[in-house]
C-alpha cells in the first residue's frame, strides 16, 4: 500500500491552491467543499474562481507563488503547468511539514485527491495511488450506483440513535447484530424512501424489542421496465437484489427476473388473456400477508406500476392494511419502445399529444372515447391492443382520421426479439396476418410513424432489419 488513507478536517483551517485554470478550480471546489479557508496563487484566474472570489468564498493573490505564501497553511495543492514551480512547491511544503499535492504528479504528492462519493456524513474516497485516475473515476461511477442518496441520512439517524442503542445493549456484539437488521432492513428503506417519521417511529419501537420492525416487513412496487434490463432503475436492481420474495408478472424478461436474490423465493402471478395464475384480488391479499409475515417483498411488474400496471390497486390494499410500502418507477412500455423503434412520440412538425390507452377488448368492444382519439396533430399508444387491431383501425377511420394514417406495431420492443412493423390504418392488418407479430406488441398511431425509418437506432441481434415491411406513402 503506497498511501495510507486518511480524511482530514480542514474546516475553518488554510489551503493554499496554485494555479488559477479548471484543474485548480476543481480542486478548489472540493476545498470549499470541506469548509476549508482557501487561498488562490496565480497571475489569473478562469471565470469559476473569479466567480468564488467574487462570492468571497476564497481569496486571491495575483501573482507568482512566493515561498512565504506556505506561512500557516495546513495543506497545499500545486496545479500549474510549469514543473520546476510544481517540484519547488512540493520541496518546500515537505520541509515545512505541509501535506502536499501536485496535480497528475504523484512522485511530488504527500498526499492525493482520491474520486469521492458524497453521502455526507458517509464520504467513500477510491483511489489508484495515482496510477489511473480514469480508472478510479470509473471505479466511483459503479459504487454510486449501490449507494443511494440516503445513506447521508441513515448516518444522521444512526448519530441520533447511537447513544441510546449502546445503553440498551450491553455488549459489543449485541449492539452489532441490532445496527446489522435496522441498516439492512425495513427502517434503512423508509429512509431512502423518504419517510423520515416513519424510520424514527420503527427505531423507537426496536429499541423496546428484540425485532427491529414489529414484525412487520415491507412491499417495494417496483417497475422493471420493458424488458431491457439496462434501464432498470439503480433504486430497483438495489431493492430487488434484498427482497426475500419476488411476486412477478408474465411480461417480466428473465434476465431482469434474474437481477433478483438469488435465495429470493419466486411467485409468478402471471395474466394472460382469459388465463390468470391469480386474480387481483388474491395478488392484493397476497402482499399483505407476506408483508404481515416480516417478508421485504418486491412486487415487480412490466413497464412503469402506475401505467396500466394496477399497482394503484395493490398499494390501495396495502395502505388500508397498514403495510409499508414504496413505489419505484420505470421507463414505461410506451416511451421505451417507441425509442427503441425511433419512434418520437412528440414531435414539432407532427405531434404535440400523446394519448396512452389500453386495447383490451371486453365482450368484443372497446368503450373509448374515439372522437377525442381521432383528432390531427397527436400520437396514440395502445396497450394490449393486438388481438383488437381491426376494432382500432375501423373505429379511428369511421370517426375521422384518414385510412392513410401510419401505425406501427412494435413487437417486444428494447429487447432482442424486437421486431417493428409498419403501415397505415387500412393495411396494417393485413400485415399483422402475413408477419403474426407475438406478444407484447405495442401499437402506435400518428404521423410521427413516417420518421421510424429514418430514426431507427437499435439493431435487433435476431432481427436487424428491423422487421420494416411496408414503406408509408
Amino acid at each position: 500500500m503506497e498511501f495510507l488513507p486518511l480524511f482530514l478536517n480542514i474546516k475553518g483551517k488554510s489551503c493554499l491552491v496554485v494555479g488559477g485554470g479548471e484543474v485548480a478550480s476543481r480542486k478548489v471546489s472540493l476545498l470549499v467543499h470541506a469548509q476549508g479557508n482557501v487561498h488562490v496563487v496565480a497571475p489569473s484566474l478562469c471565470d469559476e474562481l473569479g466567480l468564488l472570489v467574487e462570492r468571497r468564498q476564497i481569496t486571491h493573490r495575483a501573482g507568482t507563488y512566493q515561498s512565504q505564501d506556505l506561512a500557516g497553511c495546513r495543506l497545499v495543492i500545486a496545479a500549474t503547468d510549469n514543473h520546476q514551480q510544481n517540484q519547488l512547491i512540493s520541496q518546500q511544503a515537505d520541509e515545512l511539514g505541509i501535506p502536499v499535492n501536485v496535480v497528475d504528479q504523484p512522485d511530488l504528492c504527500s498526499f492525493i485527491v482520491p474520486s469521492i462519493i458524497d453521502r455526507s456524513p458517509v464520504i467513500v474516497a477510491v483511489s489508484t495511488g495515482g496510477a489511473s485516475p480514469v480508472l478510479a473515476r470509473l471505479i466511483r461511477a459503479r459504487l454510486e450506483t449501490l449507494i443511494p442518496a440516503g445513506y447521508g441520512r441513515l448516518a444522521e439517524l444512526a448519530k441520533r440513535f447511537r447513544s441510546r442503542v449502546k445503553a440498551r445493549f450491553a455488549t459489543a456484539p449485541a449492539r452489532r447484530l441490532f445496527w446489522e437488521k435496522v441498516l439492512n432492513g425495513g427502517i434503512a428503506e423508509r429512509v431512502f424512501s423518504g419517510h423520515f417519521q416513519d424510520a424514527e417511529e420503527a427505531m423507537e419501537r426496536a429499541l423496546q424489542s428484540s425485532d427491529e420492525d414489529g414484525g412487520m416487513g415491507e412491499v417495494y412496487l417496483v417497475g422493471g421496465g420493458p424488458g431491457d434490463p439496462d434501464l432498470v432503475s439503480f433504486r430497483a436492481m438495489r431493492l430487488m437484489q434484498q427482497a426475500d420474495v419476488v411476486v412477478y408478472d408474465r411480461l417480466i424478461a428473465k434476465p431482469i427476473l434474474e437481477m433478483t436474490r438469488k435465495d429470493a423465493h419466486r411467485i409468478y402471478v402471471g395474466k394472460e388473456r382469459d388465463q390468470h395464475a391469480m386474480r387481483q384480488e388474491e395478488i392484493n391479499q397476497l402482499l399483505v400477508k407476506l408483508a404481515k409475515e416480516g417478508k421485504r417483498v418486491v412486487r415487480l411488474k412490466g413497464g412503469d406500476p402506475f401505467i396500466f400496471g394496477r399497482g394503484g390497486e395493490e398499494i390501495d390494499t396495502l395502505s388500508y392494511e397498514g403495510v409499508p410500502f414504496q413505489v419505484v418507477p420505470a421507463v414505461t412500455a410506451a416511451s421505451g419502445c417507441a425509442a427503441y423503434a425511433g419512434i418520437p412520440l412528440t414531435h414539432r412538425d407532427f405531434a404535440q399529444s400523446v394519448t396512452f390507452v389500453t386495447g383490451h377488448l371486453k365482450d368484443g368492444t372497446m368503450n373509448l372515447n374515439w372522437g377525442q382519439l381521432s383528432q390531427p396533430n397527436q400520437t396514440i399508444v395502445f396497450y394490449m391492443g393486438l388481438l383488437g387491431l381491426p376494432v382500432i383501425c375501423e373505429q379511428l377511420i369511421a370517426h375521422g382520421l384518414s385510412p392513410r394514417t401510419p401505425v406501427a406495431l412494435v413487437q417486444q420492443g428494447t429487447t432482442e426479439n424486437q421486431r417493428v412493423f409498419t403501415g397505415t390504418l387500412e393495411i396494417i392488418q393485413a400485415i399483422v396476418e402475413r408477419e403474426k407479430p407475438k406478444p407484447p406488441t405495442l401499437i402506435i398511431v400518428g404521423e410521427v410513424v413516417k420518421l421510424q425509418e429514418k430514426l431507427s437506432w437499435y439493431k435487433s441481434p435476431k432481427d436487424p432489419r428491423q422487421g420494416a415491411t411496408t414503406p408509408i406513402l
